[in-house]
């Protein structure tokens, strides 16, 4: 059953209900309403009538008026039928012996009766045209409920099917969108209520599929291109080899299959980590660690593998939790950076403030410029000074120290200042 039905249902069955109450509740006042007329006249009547009485003016019924005397011993003066009612104080109903209708009774009492005179009179109105009155609302009730319950179902199903339209197109189009159509947008409906902000929702998921899709192209397309060079250096020297056997020897032929193949598990290394960050599967063991004793031997191997004067003097105490590994594979790329745009020096501090780490890996190089230095951490972002691939690696460097930061609930940036400087912020132990 759809929404549309189930609300039409709905709509129709509480108005109906309502509707149905308040008709017997109306039939029951206005036959209350007339009946206490009817009451109010028979007692007029009778005060009439018993101001007016004498010994022998004795009143004669009618069809439309029922009048009896009755006298100081109970009996009907003038008349040998029996009592039609005993209203007393108030109005009674009843249908008296021979006739076929209900009557409201009223009875008043004679003023200043004498002897042998009626002490009290009681008339009779009959009900007919309360009946009548009643009936004739009754059948308006029962032939205008049912139209009106008409009216209100279709008023409900035109207007359920106008609000649920544009749920219906944004069916419709979602259903035939596919990964090859992520460009398409569900109408979007100019409201501020529930269905325009769900078209709103459903074209800022859109967004975010497209930008997935195409950053998950570009990453393919990149890892493609980044896995086809070293292939495609193995090949050749290895087609050369066969060709030429005297032009090279084997140690050459396997140092540059060596070279190339650590190269490749490097690149792979790389794209399983950030496939695993993708998949917010990158897990770090959380144990104390002396972050200034990584860096003091990230100083040490580059003072041993470069010419650059590296200065960590204003490297003090710091201590985080977190994974070693991969703590130090962040250091790694920061300062392998730093080292392949740095002219003659490579400077890391380290210290903490208001209970973060904080760690910077500065260069002297010719730095970022304001619009890269977002993307700089972006996945094979290289830069125009960078676009060799013999000095400028894959791309992913940066890329990985970001995750990494992010798995350690750490922020990492690129300062303003002369050459390039990286700040990694991150908790405190």
């Amino acid at each position: 059953m759809t929404v549309r039905v189930r609300v039409t249902l709905a709509a129709v069955l509480v108005v109906g209900l309502a509707l149905v109450a308040g008709a017997f509740v109306l039939v029951a006042l206005l036959s209350s309403a007339l009946t206490d007329q009817v009451c109010a006249d028979a007692r007029e009547r009778a005060g009439q009538l018993a101001s007016t009485v004498a010994g022998s003016d004795a009143r004669v019924s009618t069809p439309g008026e029922l009048i009896q005397f009755v006298d100081s011993a109970g009996k009907v003066v003038g008349s040998g039928e029996g009592r039609f009612a005993d209203p007393g104080a108030q109005c009674v109903k009843a249908e008296p012996a021979g006739y076929h209708e209900d009557f409201v009774f009223a009875a008043a009492a004679v003023e200043r009766p004498s002897s042998g005179w009626p002490v009290q009179v009681i008339v009779g109105r009959p009900l007919v045209d309360v009946l009548d009155s009643t009936r004739f609302v009754t059948r308006v009730l029962v032939v205008g409920l049912p139209l009106m319950l008409l009216v209100v179902g279709g008023v409900a199903w035109v207007v359920t099917g106008r609000t649920l339209a544009p749920v219906t197109a944004i069916r419709r189009e979602v259903d035939e969108i596919s990964a090859a159509e992520l460009h398409r947008r569900v109408p979007t409906v100019h409201h501020r209520d529930e269905i325009g902000r769900l078209a709103a929702t459903m074209n800022r998921m859109l967004d975010r599929l497209e930008l997935a899709q195409d950053s998950q192209r570009r990453f393919v397309s990149d890892a493609s291109h980044e896995l086809r060079s070293p292939i495609a250096s193995i090949r050749q020297h290895v087609e050369v080899a066969l060709a030429h056997p005297d032009r090279s020897s084997l140690e050459e032929l396997a140092g540059t299959v060596q070279a190339e193949n650590l190269r490749i598990q490097r690149l792979v290394d790389d794209l399983l980590l950030l496939a695993r960050a993708d998949e917010r599967d990158l897990r770090l063991p959380r144990v104390p660690i002396d972050l200034d004793d990584l860096v003091f031997a990230e100083a040490k191997r580059l003072r041993m593998a470069t010419e650059f004067e590296i200065d960590t003097a204003a490297v003090s105490a710091g201590r985080v939790l977190g994974d070693e590994t991969s703590l130090q594979r962040m250091l790694h790329n920061l300062t392998e950076n730093a080292a392949r745009y740095a002219s003659r020096r490579i400077s890391l501090t380290l210290h903490e403030v208001n209970g973060e780490v904080v760690l910077t890996v500065s260069d002297d190089g010719p730095g970022i410029p304001v619009a890269d230095r977002e993307r700089v951490f972006e996945r094979f972002v290289r830069l125009a000074t960078a676009r060799g691939r013999a000095d400028g690696g894959s791309g992913l460097g940066l890329a990985i120290v970001a995750e990494i930061v992010q798995a350690h609930n750490g922020r990492v940036a690129v300062l303003e200042g002369n050459g390039t400087t990286f700040e990694v912020r991150l908790p405190g132990d």
